[in-house]
C-alpha cells in the first residue's frame, strides 16, 4: 500500500488554524502529504500555507480587497468558495493531491460542499462539520461520494472531545486516498432507481439481463441520497442510461417530504441529454420519517409503517394526478431520449389486492393524467403487469434493445465469460 498520498485541507486559517494544524498534524504523522488552502478572510494565517487567500481570491477574478468589498459574508465567502473550487479542480486535474478534507460549521461547510462537488467521482472528500446529517443541508449540495463526519465540539478552539473527531478525520481521508481504487470505466454503466425487494422487485430481473447484454448495473435507493447520486452521475457523464423507475423521492418532495432529492428530480438526466427510461413506481406513495408526527393533510389514510425511520402514506386520487402533471411537466422538458412506460396492474408491492396501497380507480386516474399530459417526442408505452412482475423487466428491455439497435445507447461489451457462468451457477 503506497503511503506517499496528499491530502489538500481547505480551511479558514484566520479563524481555525489551530485545528487545521492538527488535523496537518495527524496527517503527516500517518506517513501523508498535506496540501493546505486558506479560504479565511479577515485575519492572517499563524501558520504557513501553500496556497494563500490571495491566490484563491484571484482564481475567482478579484483582490482579497475586493472579496472584503464585497458586502456581506455570505457574498465574500461565495467569491473565496468559486476560487477554491477553480484551484481545487485544477490541482487535481495536475496530480496535486490525492484526496480532500474540509472542516468548519455552516460558513465553512458551505464552501467545502462547494469544493467537493468538482472533485471527480472516486476521489476522497471528507468534510468534518458542526451541522453534519444535519436538514439544513439539502441533497442536492452532496456529491454522490462525499463522506461527514459530525464535528462535535468543534465550535471554538481544541478540546479532547474534537481531537478524537479530527484524528479519526485525518485517517479516515488518508486511508480512503491509499485504499482508493479510483471510478474506472470498464463495461458502458447503466444507473436504475429502485426501493428494496419488499416493494419493488425488477432488479432481480433487470440486473442479470443487462450483466448479459454487457453492461454493469448500479442500483440507486431512491431515498433521497440516492437519486441524487444518479442525477450526478449521469450528468458527468458516467451513465449510457438512466432506468429511472421509481418516483418516491421525486414524489416525496413535491408533496413536502424531507425525504427528497432536490427540486430539480425527475429534469436534471433529460436537460443532460442522457437516455432516460422511466416509470411511476411507488409514486402513489410518500415517505414520512417515522419519528416525526404525522401532519393533519395526512393523517387518517392507509399507511405503511416500513421500520422506525420510513413510514408510507397512501395518496388520494387528487394528489396523485397532481403527481402525474409534475411528472409530465419534468420529463417534456427532456432533450434526451425518453419512454415512459405504464404498468397497468400495479405500481409498488403494496399496490395489491389486500395491501394498503390497492386503489384501483385511483391509479386508473393517475396513470391517464400522466398520459394525457405527456407530449411528443416522448414515448409512451403500457404493460398489462405489474411492475413487480416479469412482463415488466420485459418491457424495460425491449425499450432498451430497441435503443441499442437505434444507437441512443452505447452497445455493451463483450459479456465476461466468466461472469456469465457464475451467472448460470447461480440460476440467474
Amino acid at each position: 500500500m503506497k503511503t506517499n498520498k496528499t491530502i489538500l485541507i481547505v480551511g479558514t486559517y484566520d479563524t481555525k488554524s489551530d485545528e487545521l494544524q492538527f488535523l496537518r498534524n495527524c496527517i503527516e504523522e500517518q506517513g501523508g502529504h498535506v496540501l493546505s488552502m486558506d479560504v479565511g478572510v479577515l485575519g492572517e494565517p499563524s501558520c504557513p500555507v501553500a496556497i494563500s487567500k490571495h491566490e484563491v481570491a484571484a482564481a475567482a477574478g478579484t483582490t482579497i480587497a475586493g472579496v472584503l468589498a464585497a458586502g456581506d459574508e455570505n457574498d465574500a465567502m461565495a467569491l473565496m468558495s468559486s476560487g477554491a473550487q477553480a484551484l481545487a479542480a485544477r490541482l487535481h486535474a495536475e496530480g496535486r493531491f490525492d484526496g480532500m478534507i474540509s472542516l468548519g460549521g455552516t460558513m465553512g461547510t458551505d464552501l467545502a460542499l462547494d469544493v467537493a462537488m468538482v472533485l471527480p467521482l472516486g476521489v476522497p472528500k471528507y468534510v468534518i462539520s458542526t451541522v453534519a446529517f444535519s436538514p439544513l443541508i439539502p441533497a442536492e449540495r452532496l456529491p454522490a461520494d462525499v463522506q461527514m463526519i459530525l464535528w462535535a465540539g468543534g465550535l471554538y478552539g481544541i478540546n479532547s472531545v474534537c481531537r478524537s473527531a479530527l484524528s479519526q478525520a485525518a485517517g479516515a481521508v488518508l486511508g480512503a486516498a491509499r485504499g482508493a481504487t479510483g471510478f474506472r470505466r470498464g463495461r458502458p454503466l447503466v444507473g436504475v432507481s429502485s426501493l428494496g425487494n419488499a416493494c419493488l422487485k425488477y432488479m432481480k430481473g433487470l440486473k442479470p439481463a443487462l450483466e448479459a447484454r454487457g453492461y454493469e448495473v448500479a442500483f440507486f435507493h431512491a431515498q433521497g441520497m440516492g437519486g441524487r447520486a444518479l442525477e450526478n452521475l449521469a450528468c458527468q457523464g458516467h451513465l449510457v442510461a438512466v432506468l429511472d423507475l421509481c418516483m418516491q423521492e421525486f414524489n416525496n418532495g413535491i408533496h413536502g417530504s424531507i425525504v427528497n432529492s432536490g427540486p430539480e428530480r425527475l429534469a436534471r438526466v433529460g436537460a443532460a441529454g442522457v437516455p432516460q427510461i422511466v416509470a411511476p413506481g411507488a409514486a402513489d406513495l410518500v415517505d414520512l420519517p417515522s419519528w416525526q408526527p404525522i401532519p393533519d393533510h395526512f393523517r387518517n389514510r392507509p399507511a405503511h409503517v416500513h421500520n422506525k425511520l420510513i413510514t408510507s402514506l397512501t395518496l388520494t386520487a387528487d394528489e396523485r394526478r397532481f403527481t402525474a402533471r409534475e411528472m409530465a411537466s419534468r420529463l417534456n422538458r427532456a432533450v434526451g431520449p425518453t419512454h415512459v412506460i405504464l404498468p397497468l396492474a400495479g405500481i409498488e408491492e403494496w399496490d395489491r389486492e389486500g395491501e394498503v396501497g390497492f386503489d384501483p380507480q385511483s391509479l386508473a386516474a393517475f396513470l391517464a393524467e400522466l398520459k394525457s399530459h405527456l407530449a411528443s417526442p416522448v414515448e409512451i408505452s403500457e404493460t398489462p403487469a405489474h411492475i413487480n412482475d416479469p412482463g415488466f423487466v420485459d418491457a424495460v428491455l425491449a425499450v432498451f434493445d430497441r435503443w441499442v439497435e437505434e444507437g441512443l445507447i452505447l452497445p455493451g461489451a463483450q459479456p465476461d465469460v466468466d461472469h456469465l457462468l457464475l451467472m448460470a451457477a447461480a440460476g440467474q
